[in-house]
């Protein structure tokens, strides 16, 4: 792929490069020029000072990594269409971010998800969501941005595991040195890049194509000619029931548990909103975000269904049986001088982005969560410094999980993610959204359904992945083929259902925790902090709804389908 770039298609790639650690270096100054006292607070919260516009681009940055805008365009390259909802979803849960959990995040200063969680609950509540939260981010985030990254450095002609070696040195060194101002400001550029290579990229793609209409012809002749997918099902996210992957029934009840997890709960995104300096900041940093996450069905899924049909046509040379690598194949083979470097910088954009927010989170989850616990007495330095080597560790056990998700990644990558998230995120999402509601929840309900949440999906983990091995033989009408035949994202909304469930009957057993412990972190008191307006905050609410409302017909049978 080196060979196929222009002498100023490199310029601006290192551009893009010398830019990002010109922001490191500014937020590494910044935080060794700030005051010893709140020296963590600067590097895993930015100092609390940050406005709407700088979260919201952060929390749409973070979340858009090389892994989704590949998996993405690979899922329309196939025809999944109802990937997209986890997309429009996600702009819903961020409004239930910034409307219901914000106001208690900032009310109680927690650092961390799991030091809420404590506050909540217990303190073996804190140290399971940790651990977990750890986990996670080794099995869909860390090795999976990585795994993603070198592919795209795979198609340089860089070898994967040299490339692979290069984004973790490139990415942790920013990362380690400049803590959250870092992420967040390369985050803003970032995300200005992402977009802008992303939508040329859809341009010069429907260009090539000669247009929407021609895409849709194409799309029905070679449904006609060779069997292909029927060109609807690449513009209707609506499946039946009875659909093996995407039933309508789990994209609408399943997936918002996946998402009230990650986007609501999990430190990965969160930390983003705890840097804004009040509520009002954050909740239209929300917003913002929910706005910006409309655009990937158009601008990362898109693509892929353009690319199917550019190869239909024998425009590009591009293999179906790989599709997770349409959006690299259109960079290469459409895009004009200047703008290929452009695409590309946003690819690595996407990347260096998600992955910088993965070790920033793990470090914070680790210094905050174990050593400091255990260590109350530590200073601000020694807690940074931890950090930093918190990182250092999760990389290299990221890399070491990386030959195992071959296995798991058959349906691709964005499938990989997803279904790896419903077995761990909904006894997360019941503890967290039940006990902000129900104040009879109590310590011994909470960490009695997390365990049992846990056991359930990763039993369905394990197995799945065996059986696919073909380490075990399942026999046909067995429990374990029952549980291996439910829909994943079914599987998530039965897990909340159990855990809910769990967590009210056995919290019955012991006493209701104390008024004292509940007064911040329940809505019999409704938190109040400073900057909490509503009326512009209200109006934007009901903007972001209509949209999503407008796209779920856009991409339904009574729209382009």
């Amino acid at each position: 792929m080196i060979a196929n770039l222009s002498t100023l298609d490199l310029i601006i790639v290192f551009a893009y490069f010398g830019v990002v650690f010109y922001i490191a270096r500014w937020a590494t100054l910044r935080r060794t020029h700030s005051h010893s006292d709140t020296a963590s607070a600067d590097y895993f919260l930015s100092g609390k000072s940050e406005g709407w516009f700088v979260i919201g681009a952060a929390l749409f940055a973070s979340n858009v990594g090389s892994e989704i805008i590949l998996g993405l365009s690979g899922s329309g390259a196939r025809a999944d269409m109802p990937n997209a909802q986890f997309e429009i979803l996600a702009s819903l849960v961020l409004i239930i971010l910034g409307w219901v959990f914000v106001p208690f995040y900032l009310k109680t200063g927690v650092y961390t998800m799991p030091q809420f969680l404590e506050m909540r609950y217990s303190p073996a509540a804190r140290t399971y969501l940790s651990v977990v939260s750890i986990l996670a981010y080794v099995l869909t985030k860390i090795s999976l941005i990585i795994f993603s990254g070198a592919l795209i450095f795979d198609m340089f002609g860089i070898p994967f595991w040299t490339g692979a070696i290069i984004i973790v040195l490139s990415t942790g060194f920013y990362t380690v040195l400049g803590g959250l101002t870092a992420v967040i400001y390369t985050d803003l550029i970032q995300t200005i890049i992402l977009l802008a290579g992303t939508i040329a990229v859809t341009f010069f793609g429907l260009h090539e194509l000669g247009g929407w209409n021609e895409m849709t012809q194409t799309l029905a002749d070679a449904h006609v000619q060779s069997g292909t997918p029927p060109a609807e099902r690449f513009f209707n996210m609506w499946r039946p029931i009875s659909d093996s992957e995407y039933p309508w029934t789990g994209m609408l009840f399943g997936a918002p548990i996946l998402g009230v997890w990650y986007w609501c709960t999990d430190q990965f995104i969160v930390q983003k909103v705890l840097s804004a300096k009040d509520i009002s900041q954050a909740r239209k940093g929300t917003l913002f975000a929910g706005f910006l996450k409309l655009l990937p069905v158009f601008i990362f899924l898109m693509p892929g269904v353009i690319a199917f049909a550019l190869a239909q046509k024998g425009l590009l040379a591009f293999s179906l049986d790989n599709p997770d690598q349409a959006m690299p194949a259109m960079i290469t083979s459409l895009l004009p001088v200047g703008l290929k470097g452009l695409a590309i910088a946003a690819l690595l954009a996407a990347l260096m982005s998600s992955l910088s927010s993965a070790f920033n989170s793990s470090s914070t989850l680790f210094t905050i969560d174990f050593y400091k616990r255990y260590k109350p007495g530590a200073s601000e330095k020694q807690l940074v410094l931890v950090g930093q080597i918190a990182t250092v560790v999760l990389v290299i056990v990221s890399l070491s999980w990386i030959p195992f998700m071959r296995t798991l990644m058959g349906g691709g990558m964005f499938h990989y993610l997803q279904s790896i998230q419903a077995y761990i995120s909904p006894p997360i999402a019941a503890v967290f959204l039940l006990g902000l509601f129900i104040k009879r929840i109590n310590a011994r309900g909470a960490i009695v359904s997390l365990w049992a949440g846990f056991v359930l999906g990763v039993s369905r983990l394990v197995t799945e992945f065996m059986a696919k091995e073909g380490m075990i033989r399942i026999e046909e009408g067995s429990l374990l083929h029952m549980m291996l035949g439910i829909n994943f994202l079914h599987y998530a909304l039965f897990l909340f259902l159990v855990c809910g469930v769990i967590l009210i009957l056995v919290s019955l057993t012991a006493p209701q925790q104390s008024e004292e412990q509940l007064k911040l972190v329940t809505y019999k008191h409704t938190p109040s902090v400073k900057g909490e307006g509503h009326s512009t905050d209200f109006w934007l609410t009901i903007i972001l709804i209509g949209c999503v409302i407008f796209l779920w017909v856009l991409f339904s049978p009574w729209g382009l389908a």
